[in-house]
């Protein structure tokens, strides 16, 4: 844990808010201390490390998007700057057994 941020795997390369974290607030990362340049809402996530862009964000251990720009350790990882990398992997059916 390092400070209202939670790491939830070792592999994420994001942190998670578990409460609102206000601007200003100094979050010890690896790289060292760095200080939020905005409020980070609770459930939000933060870079854990330098993310590059193009590069797979994680999050429990699993990817959960793709870095639009470089994010800066300590920024807020959202949706405006990385974009989902969600590929549907099963068939969905409707009650009948028809594919939807």
């Amino acid at each position: 844990m390092t400070g209202p941020f939670l790491l939830l795997h070792p592999e994420d390369n994001v942190l998670v808010a578990r409460a609102a974290a206000p601007e200003g607030t100094v979050v010890d990362l690896e790289a060292g201390p760095v200080r939020l340049a905005r409020m980070i809402p609770m459930a939000h996530k933060i870079a854990r490390v330098g993310i590059a862009a193009g590069e797979t964000v994680r999050k429990y251990g699993m990817p959960i998007g793709v870095a639009t720009e470089a994010i800066a350790p300590g920024a807020h990882v959202h949706v405006h700057n990385i974009r989902s990398g969600y590929t549907p992997s099963v068939i969905l059916q409707d009650a009948d057994g028809r594919a939807g």
